[in-house]
């Protein structure tokens, strides 16, 4: 995939130049803690933070098959992931990923994303690939989703500005 055009909307901030895709993709790549949102079955949201590898050039998150956002992922695919680039007020930038949520059951991609899990978050983050999905000594199945994005925000700080990106 190319990298998407930057649009700097000016209604928002004095920033004069949009964010690049580069500095989004490092954002990303180095977060270590992200906020998902999905939707429950009644329409309401479900937040909830989670690690999400960016592997590939894009985002991966794991779900235990019992778990709300699993429940949640089962009737609608579309998703809400942000990171903060930074907790202060006046530096860094945000990034709001809205993307539909892909299940991945091929095995061998599998593997290749548990050895990513364990790179960047550690070997408490080891997991095993059985029947399509993770396994860990903890119990059942984590099903395993690839973010496809259809829009990207970016929210600088300091000087403020919002960059987008379409898909």
């Amino acid at each position: 995939m190319s990298a998407p055009t930057p649009e700097l909307d000016e209604r928002f901030g004095d920033a004069t130049e949009p964010v690049t895709w580069d500095e989004v993709e490092a954002v990303l790549r180095d977060a270590e803690i992200f906020w998902l949102t999905t939707t429950k079955a009644d329409g309401q949201p479900h937040i909830t933070p989670l690690i999400a590898p960016f592997v590939d050039g894009a985002l991966h998150f794991c779900t235990g098959e019992r778990e709300q956002k699993a429940k949640n992922l089962a009737h609608s695919t579309q998703v809400t992931m942000l990171t903060a680039g930074s907790n202060r007020f006046d530096e860094g930038f945000d990034v709001v990923v809205e993307a539909e949520a892909v299940r991945i059951t091929d095995e061998d991609r599998l593997r290749a994303l548990a050895v990513a899990w364990v790179a960047q978050y550690g070997d408490e983050w080891t997991f095993d690939v059985a029947e399509h999905a993770f396994v860990s000594e903890e119990g059942g199945p984590a099903f395993v989703y690839r973010l496809e994005p259809s829009k990207v925000l970016a929210f600088t700080r300091g000087t403020f500005g919002q960059t987008r990106f379409r898909f």
